[in-house]
C-alpha cells in the first residue's frame, strides 16, 4: 500500500513537471510569439524622459498612469512600473509608469484678526494643522482673535504642516484703553468713557457751523492709548455760534 502511494506521488510530480515544460515551451510561445518578445527592463529610478526613450528604443510604448507627491525623490523619477522588470512581454506592449511629483506647497493664509474658530476652519480646509496655540494680553486685538501666526502670511509650506498661533486675551486686567471719541456726540462720548472706566475731564467749545452741535472735535489722549490707571479725558466740542458757547458756560456755572 505504501509503495503504491509513493509511486503515485512520483508519477504526479513527473506529470506536473512535464505539463509545466509543455506550457512554457509550446503554449507560451504561441501566445507571445517568443521570437518577437523581449524582457522588460528596469526603469525605476530613471527620469521619465530617459525611461520613455529607452522604452521606445526597445519597441515598447510608455504611459504615465499615476503620480506620487514626494520630497525624497527627484520630481519626474520613475518609482514603479507595470509590467515589472524581468517579465517577458510582446514588443509594442504599453508599459505603465508611476512617477514622483514635487510635493504640493500651500500658501499660508492671513489669520491675524480672525476669530480662533474661523482660523481653525481655514487651516483645516487647506489641509494644514495647528501645532501650538498661545495666549497673551494684547490691546490691539479683540479677545478671542488671532494676534500672531507662524509661518507668516504668504509663506509656502507643505500640506500637513502645523502652524503656531497666538490668541489675544484682550486688554490686560487693571488696564484702561482710551476709546475713539472723535465724531461722537457729547452724550455718546460720555457713555464710551464710562464703558472704558474713564472719566470726562474739561469740556471746551469751538465754533463750527458745519457740524451738528456738541460733536467731539478732539480729545486730550489719543484713542487706543493703554493706561495703567483711570484718567480724565478732556474734550473739545463743536457749537454753532459764540452765543451758544456763552450760554453753555453760564449753565455749567
Amino acid at each position: 500500500m505504501l509503495n503504491k502511494i509513493i509511486n503515485f506521488t512520483i508519477a504526479l510530480i513527473i506529470s506536473s513537471a512535464i505539463i509545466f515544460l509543455i506550457f512554457d515551451w509550446l503554449v507560451m510561445p504561441f501566445y507571445i510569439r517568443k521570437g518577437n518578445s523581449v524582457i522588460v527592463m528596469n526603469l525605476q529610478g530613471k527620469n521619465i524622459d530617459r525611461a520613455l526613450k529607452e522604452l521606445n528604443a526597445e519597441g515598447f510604448k510608455g504611459e504615465v498612469f499615476d503620480t506620487l507627491y514626494s520630497s525624497k525623490v527627484e520630481p519626474g523619477t520613475v518609482i514603479d512600473q507595470y509590467p515589472v522588470s524581468g517579465n517577458r512581454v510582446k514588443k509594442g506592449r504599453t508599459i505603465r509608469l508611476k512617477i514622483s511629483q514635487q510635493e504640493k506647497m500651500i500658501n499660508v493664509p492671513n489669520l491675524v484678526g480672525q476669530s480662533r474658530r474661523s482660523a481653525e476652519i481655514s487651516i483645516q480646509q487647506l489641509g494644514l494643522n495647528i501645532d501650538t496655540i498661545y495666549t497673551e494680553y494684547n490691546p490691539d486685538y479683540q479677545r478671542g482673535t488671532i494676534a500672531w501666526q507662524f509661518p507668516k502670511f504668504g509663506d509656502q509650506i507643505k500640506k500637513g504642516y502645523g502652524l503656531q498661533l497666538t490668541v489675544s486675551m484682550g486688554l490686560p486686567p487693571d488696564f484702561f484703553q482710551v476709546p475713539q471719541l472723535f465724531g461722537l456726540s457729547l452724550n455718546k462720548a460720555k457713555e464710551e468713557l464710562s464703558k472704558s472706566k474713564l472719566q470726562l475731564g474739561k469740556v471746551s467749545y469751538q465754533q463750527d457751523e458745519d457740524l451738528v452741535p456738541y460733536t467731539v472735535l478732539d480729545q486730550s489722549i489719543i484713542s487706543g492709548t493703554v493706561l495703567d490707571e483711570p484718567a480724565k479725558i478732556d474734550l473739545i466740542v463743536s457749537i454753532l455760534d459764540l452765543q451758544d458757547i456763552f450760554d453753555k458756560l453760564q449753565n455749567e456755572k
